[in-house]
């Protein structure tokens, strides 16, 4: 619902006051995350298709359960009898539409708390009690009776209430037009209409499944494979979709989501005994069941499969490197009956062989063994101390030029690579001086310069400077934090005194070469983004 939020709130206007939706989700953090549960159970996913349907102010809770019935029933044609229902413990109005107008028995609608049946965006924002639609698989999988861990209820519908919005302090206000966001699950619907027992026995993901065990070699009915299998499917999927909306693979954001589920796989593929690359290859079937729907997928097969492949290829490297040396971390845990692995040793594994943690946070918790999350965290933040103090230092030794903040310098070397210049100050030894002569080496501050001082990435101009007295070797160029620039010099012929005049000169075969690197650099880091 996250494109009409501005709607419910009455911030922007539509032409319309209903609307129905298909629209692709993945769920894998936040307040809604099954991450865990993916492949673990018959009806969790990281991508899904959900449907919807929205009012804005129009019809509100009495048409909204009537048109949920309506739909299941009397379209899709599931026997009424086996719907169960949920509503909020307070929403006694639900609950007499259900019972009344609907005509479920009162013992099948079942009140329960926030947790479950009140649903918000995040902790503010647009909010209020919902009443879920539950299907009765039958006995074969459990007992009369719907609870949260009993397999023979699958909730199939949400229908959201959205009556309040709720601010920062936690209140509930009331929205000036009460509005309906329903979601409804496309997987589960179809294994309901197909009648089969799981998600992964539909035509959305069986041909998916199929073709994985075919690659592998193993049996699609094989209960030992199911989970690896399951896993996988679910997660080319997401990958695929991903990689069609132009989701590349990263350190962070949506990239990290990307990296994380092929990592993912890539684990349940080992499981499975795939020795090279394969998820490419799977998400061909991907682009064959979805296509019809989604063209965008087969006008993107070729770039999806080089994404996959080639970020398939690099962690296989890190797997090679790492994971001989982690599975011997996990097995001396395991016989030292260690309640988690060390965070210094995870740490050293990740900072030198880039074996990444959630990685190991996976293949440890199937071992019934924890991460020492804290310690990893402390060894990171010590390494990015260790960086900012050499940085610190670097740019101490800048700054360590006494009085050197009264000065600035012109930068013109955009425009010229030589000109004349007046000497502001010396420095030998980090000391000012007045004088500099000899063979001595030093640091000069001219009133302006054609030399560039490192910065932005770019290493500092080297050249020569003189006069009719004096030459002088620069061989490298640096900045103040005041914006003088520091000409590091070798001095090869005269004596040089402040408030002279200089010839300076910009090597320029060496600026050219790199200014064409840097350009090149940035034109580089743009194309493999």
């Amino acid at each position: 619902m996250n494109q009409f939020k501005g709607v419910f709130l009455q911030e922007e206007k539509r032409e319309y006051k209903r609307a129905v939706s298909i629209q692709k989700c993945m769920r894998v953090s936040g307040k809604h995350n099954d991450f865990d549960e993916v492949g673990k159970t018959d009806f969790h996913h990281t991508f899904f298709e959900m449907l919807g349907n929205f009012s804005f102010g129009d019809y509100f809770k009495e048409k909204a359960i009537a048109y949920a019935w309506e739909l299941l029933t009397g379209h899709y044609h599931l026997p009424s009898e086996r719907l169960w229902i949920t509503v909020y413990q307070d929403d006694d109005e639900a609950f007499r539409i259900w019972q009344d107008r609907i005509g479920i028995p009162e013992q099948k609608i079942i009140r329960l708390g926030e947790q479950d049946n009140f649903w918000q965006m995040g902790e503010t924002g647009p909010c209020g009690p919902c009443s879920e639609i539950h299907y009765d698989r039958g006995p074969e999988f459990g007992p009369s009776g719907l609870t949260d861990d009993n397999r023979r209820y699958v909730e199939i519908w949400n229908l959201v209430f959205m009556q309040y919005f709720r601010n920062e302090a936690g209140a509930l206000l009331p929205l000036p037009a009460p509005a309906i966001d329903t979601g409804m699950g496309m997987e589960r619907l179809t294994a309901i209409l197909q009648n089969v027992s799981s998600n992964y026995r539909t035509d959305l993901f069986k041909p998916i499944v199929e073709r994985t065990a075919a690659l592998a070699n193993v049996d699609p009915q094989s209960p030992e494979m199911q989970v690896d299998l399951n896993v996988i499917a679910d997660h080319i999927r997401a990958l695929t979709f991903l990689i069609a909306d132009g989701i590349m693979p990263a350190n962070d954001g949506r990239g990290y989501v990307l990296r994380r589920l092929l990592r993912r796989a890539v684990k349940h593929g080992k499981a499975l005994n795939f020795k090279g690359n394969f998820l490419d290859r799977i998400s061909s079937e991907v682009v064959a069941v979805m296509k019809p729907f989604y063209p965008e997928l087969e006008h993107n097969q070729e770039f999806i499969q080089k994404v996959l492949g080639a970020e398939e290829e690099r962690f296989n490297r890190t797997l090679v490197n790492g994971l001989k040396i982690f599975e011997e971390l996990l097995q001396s845990a395991s016989e030292k009956k260690q309640p988690q692995l060390s965070g210094s040793d995870l740490f050293r594994l990740s900072d030198t062989y880039g074996f990444p943690l959630d990685f190991a946070r996976d293949l440890a918790m199937e071992k019934g063994i924890g991460i020492d999350f804290e310690a990893f965290q402390r060894e990171l933040q010590g390494q990015k101390d260790r960086s900012r103090l050499s940085l610190q230092q670097k740019r101490k030794e800048v700054g360590a030029l006494k009085n050197s903040e009264r000065w600035t310098s012109e930068f013109r070397g955009y425009d010229e690579l030589q000109l004349e210049a007046k000497l502001l100050a010396i420095y030998v030894d980090g000391n000012e001086v007045q004088r500099i002569g000899g063979k001595q080496k030093g640091i000069l501050i001219f009133d302006r310069t054609p030399f560039y001082a490192e910065s932005g990435g770019q290493v500092g101009d080297s050249g020569s400077g003189k006069n009719d007295a004096v030459f002088f070797e620069v061989i490298d160029s640096k900045k103040t934090p005041a914006g003088a620039v520091l000409h590091q010099v070798l001095m090869e012929k005269g004596t040089l005194q402040v408030k002279d005049h200089a010839w300076l000169e910009v090597d320029r075969e060496r600026r050219r070469r790199i200014t064409v690197h840097h350009t090149a650099t940035h034109m580089l880091q743009a194309a493999l983004r």
